[in-house]
């Protein structure tokens, strides 16, 4: 792994750190689970697009500038540093897209990822099922061939974005006599179609950053399977790695926390919480390396598979610590710091989305460890 950068690479971080300076909103957007909060930040997504930075690593045809890895980690240490929205595009753009971009055909990928990079649609994640979250194995919606087609049933619950998003993406059984991780196919579908229903879930604090998702003989073409009939299994396991690994949570995202949960521990006289938030950052800086590694790895040809699951404990582990610590830094005044109290609550999903970090530790323990199960 060498950090030494090209200066290409010193030439693209300035651009960007000068961009947000510039465009950056000065005061933290509404939340993207209310209908406001979420046009504004689709709006910022396409003023990203129209500077080609909101896709900077995809091919220039799609809305990307062709980047590789390191340029994309550079924008992510620039973004987060300046204190820019969050991306009410990212199951689309970090989630959907890498997948789309291995397993789509040309047709596809024209359709969907220029729309994608503009927020013109944004995506939702159609995953879980009331009888599956984390073994998503045992999932039971199904898909009928239907002519040129399919028939979708069933119902997908706790799907991120759905309630304002424009497309859903998801896995369906496709071949009724199979079990667990066969005979399950990969669907794009319109969160408009007819048969479909969109139910809010409401959070504690009202907002609606969830949905059920009801399927009754919704008709997908053909044209809206990615990766092959059957094949289900194996493409939502790329759209998983990426989830858990590298894309979703880049370490500029954890570092900007760390960084500003020093200078609330330097105006602390609690010197164990000084030292625990000494270890935080080196723990956040210490993902930032692993990251990098990661990409250098990346790079050479070497897929991340199982060993995402040891990027998602670690992430989503550090994110809770940084706002825990940073809480009991503020003292009596932390209910009132909305930031951090956002940050806060939306940290203790992490053990839990993208796969509970129990069934994380099963896959490290089996796939990466080779332990008996």
């Amino acid at each position: 792994m060498d950090l030494t950068f090209t200066p290409a690479q010193e030439a693209l971080r300035a651009e960007v750190r000068e961009w947000l300076a510039a465009n950056a909103p000065a005061a933290p957007l509404p939340s993207m689970d209310t209908a406001e909060g979420f046009a504004r930040h689709r709006a910022w997504e396409r003023r990203l697009a129209e500077a080609r930075l909101s896709v900077l690593s995809w091919p220039a045809e799609y809305g990307g500038r062709a980047a590789g890895l390191v340029e994309w980690l550079i924008f992510e240490e620039e973004y987060w540093a300046a204190g820019a929205p969050g991306r009410v595009s990212q199951n689309g753009i970090f989630l959907l897209a890498p997948t789309l971009l291995h397993y789509g055909t040309p047709e596809q990928k024209a359709r969907f990822l220029p729309k994608m990079a503009t927020a013109e649609e944004v995506w939702a994640q159609a995953w879980s099922e009331p009888e599956a979250g984390s073994d998503l194995a045992s999932l039971r919606a199904t898909a009928t061939p239907d002519g040129d087609g399919w028939r979708l049933n069933g119902q997908k619950t706790w799907s991120s974005r759905a309630v304002f998003a424009d497309w859903g993406f998801g896995l369906f059984r496709s071949d009724p006599e199979s079990q667990r991780h066969h005979g399950l196919t990969y669907y794009l579908f319109p969160l408009d179609a007819p048969g479909l229903t969109v139910r809010p879930i409401a959070q504690l604090d009202g907002e609606t950053g969830f949905a059920e998702i009801f399927f009754d003989d919704v008709y997908v073409p053909a044209a809206q399977v990615l990766g092959g009939v059957g094949e289900g299994w194996n493409v939502a396991m790329a759209t998983t790695s990426s989830e858990r690994g590298l894309t979703l949570r880049s370490p500029g995202r954890f570092m900007a926390v760390a960084d500003r949960l020093l200078a609330l521990a330097r105006a602390s006289d609690d010197q164990t919480l000084q030292d625990a938030a000494i270890r935080a950052w080196l723990d956040a800086d210490a993902y930032r390396l692993h990251t990098w590694a990661a990409v250098a790895r990346l790079e050479e040809g070497v897929e991340l598979g199982p060993a995402s699951s040891l990027m998602k404990v670690f992430w989503s582990e550090l994110d809770l610590r940084l706002h825990e610590l940073a809480l009991a830094l503020r003292g009596p005044d932390a209910a009132l710091a909305d930031r951090w109290m956002d940050g806060f609550l939306f940290a203790l999903a992490g053990p839990i989305y993208a796969g509970t970090n129990e069934i994380q530790r099963n896959i490290i323990a089996e796939r990466v460890l080779g332990l008996p199960r």
